[in-house]
C-alpha cells in the first residue's frame, strides 16, 4: 500500500498533548505505523557524558502515530490524502483543495 504521509510531509498533530502543533516529517516507520517530527513530542533523555560527548538533560524526538497526524494542504489547514492515477503514474492529492502533493 502506498504510503499517505512522506518524510519531508508539512503535517499537524490532530490528538495528544501536542494537539495544533505543526512539523515537518524526518523520518517515517511503516512497519510500527509511526514517524518523528521535528518539533512534537519532544522528551528529555539524560545522557552520560563521556569523551567524546557533554552530557546531560537532551530534548529527543518521540515517534507519533500517523493516525494523529494530518497532511498541510496549500492553505495551511489539515486534510486527508487520496491516490489517483495521472499520465499513467499514482499520485497523492489533497482532498479539501484537489490540489496534487
Amino acid at each position: 500500500m502506498a504510503a499517505k504521509l512522506k518524510k519531508g510531509d508539512k503535517v499537524v498533530v490532530l490528538a495528544g498533548k501536542d494537539k495544533g502543533k505543526e512539523g515537518e516529517i524526518t523520518r517515517v516507520m511503516p512497519a510500527a505505523n509511526k514517524a518523528i517530527v521535528d518539533g512534537v513530542n519532544v522528551a528529555i533523555r539524560h545522557t552520560r557524558q563521556s569523551q567524546n560527548s557533554q552530557g546531560g538533560r537532551v530534548p529527543t524526538p518521540m515517534p507519533i502515530d500517523l493516525s494523529n497526524l494530518a497532511l498541510l494542504d496549500s492553505n495551511g489547514k489539515a486534510t486527508r490524502v487520496g491516490f489517483r492515477t495521472e499520465d499513467g503514474k499514482k499520485v497523492r492529492f489533497a482532498k479539501t483543495t484537489g490540489d496534487v502533493i
